[in-house]
């Protein structure tokens, strides 16, 4: 018996029950996905050989089954690697539930702002060729964002509040836009006269393009002043524009060409020609609505490629850009970046001076990258800078990103290790991020074996 099939006889034997036919249904469906799609990396014949428990592991898989079996999530795929060899990929609960259609292992997830790592990415490619400078104003390529002005508020006559235009103290650069400090915002995060003012012009619209985006940006204020304020933001859809101009080409087919396509990222991508790809996870639990972001139809190219959150894609595909960032941007031979620019982009940018837009704790919880909970933003991602300020256990320098709808990864470089979690069930998501790091660590007993 394989450690995988013993891993998972353990997990049934822990949940108490025996395999049921639906139960057999959907570990036949995550096997077939996994030996029949090429992950790019080899699967660990030991896991012991990685420093893993089999029995430990096992517990990953009691552990979410325990939450689907009481109805909290539809179900999932996670995927685990180390020191470039494949742990554990298992797909687990139903694709759809009321349909009774079993999670495949090679199911395609609306992503969503999981999209960002790989539209920075890119823009680094573009840096690493002298087409973009990251010190630069953001307007010397996007001419209409030039000389914003920033919106604070006051208490006009008759004590209402007013909107008050004040000059920028610098523009923003495109390494604001990389690390979220830009002075943009969401519309949708707070009830600001400026966050009105983004809902007004309706800036996440999928019907738009990267273009009218930049147009409508360059009609409402800032939210902070650049530099001052870490707020998660549209910084990465402008991002997306700010490549589209340097490359000449759509932000579709840029991603396509310098990462999709190099890394063999087949199943990723802002739509899917293949009529298959309908069978993707529809229904969020908590809304009953399709997830937020992404086309609504994913067969057809919508107008928007945003860059902020419009991907659709595989844990398997996921996979294969986290292992190149792991090892310092190279993958299957091929290098994209330079050990030099993945170690800047997992680098901490924000300076000590720094402020925080006022919902960052309870949008990120413990995974906020806030000083006093150990951790702060680089380049696209999160990154850790202290241990034993977090409540959640990592390391030193690993860093993560996650998406509205339930995503989840992050790359420990100290551990050699990357996590992947692809579900789509919105609702309290950061309790599903805080579990898989705990039942990935708990799983790790020592250091691979050379």
């Amino acid at each position: 018996m394989t450690p995988r099939k013993a891993a998972a006889k353990a997990a049934g034997k822990a949940a108490g029950h025996k395999p049921v036919a639906k139960a057999k249904t959907v570990k036949a469906a995550a096997k077939g996905a996994a030996v029949g799609k090429d992950l790019g990396l080899p699967w660990a014949k030991d896991p012991a050989a990685l420093g893993f428990s089999a029995e430990r592991l096992a517990r990953i898989t009691t552990t979410f089954q325990a939450e689907i079996d009481r109805g909290a999530i539809p179900g999932l795929v996670i995927l685990i690697a180390r020191a470039g060899k494949v742990v554990y990929h298992e797909a687990l609960g139903f694709r759809d539930r009321e349909a009774k259609a079993p999670m495949a292992a090679d199911c395609v997830f609306r992503i969503a702002s999981m999209t960002k790592p790989m539209v920075t990415a890119a823009a680094m490619m573009l840096a690493e060729e002298g087409k973009l400078q990251l010190g630069y104003p953001v307007s010397r390529y996007l001419p209409k964002l030039k000389d914003l002005k920033v919106g604070v508020e006051r208490i006009g006559a008759g004590g209402k509040p007013m909107l008050s235009l004040e000059a920028a103290a610098r523009e923003m650069t495109v390494q604001d836009l990389m690390r979220h400090t830009s002075g943009l915002t969401y519309g949708h995060f707070g009830d600001s006269l400026v966050h009105k003012a983004y809902l007004n012009q309706n800036c996440v619209d999928f019907g738009q393009t990267n273009a009218d985006l930049v147009a409508k940006l360059a009609q409402v204020p800032l939210r902070y002043q650049p530099g001052s304020t870490w707020e998660y933001s549209m910084s990465t859809d402008v991002l997306g524009a700010v490549v589209e101009a340097v490359a000449g080409q759509e932000l579709d087919s840029v991603l396509a060409e310098r990462i999709l396509k190099p890394l063999g990222m087949e199943d990723t991508g802002f739509f899917h020609r293949d009529a298959r790809r309908h069978a993707l996870p529809q229904i969020d639990p908590a809304t009953g609505k399709r997830p937020p972001f992404g086309a609504a139809d994913a067969t057809k190219r919508p107008n928007w490629i945003s860059g902020g959150g419009g991907t659709f894609s595989t844990a398997a595909d996921y996979l294969r850009f986290a292992e190149m960032m792991r090892a310092g941007g190279v993958f299957g031979g091929r290098r994209l970046l330079s050990p030099t620019s993945v170690a800047l982009m997992s680098a901490d940018h924000l300076p000590a001076h720094i402020h925080y837009g006022s919902g960052t704790r309870t949008q990120f919880g413990a995974l906020a990258p806030m000083r006093d909970l150990g951790y702060g933003f680089g380049l696209g991602f999160a990154v850790r800078t202290h241990q034993g300020r977090n409540p959640l256990p990592g390391s030193v320098g690993d860093y993560f990103w996650s998406g509205v709808t339930g995503t989840y990864f992050w790359i420990d470089p100290a551990e050699e290790l990357v996590a992947i979690k692809m579900m789509q069930a919105s609702a309290d998501r950061l309790h599903y991020r805080y579990l898989l790091r705990h039942a990935v660590y708990q799983a790790i007993v020592g250091p691979p074996r050379r």
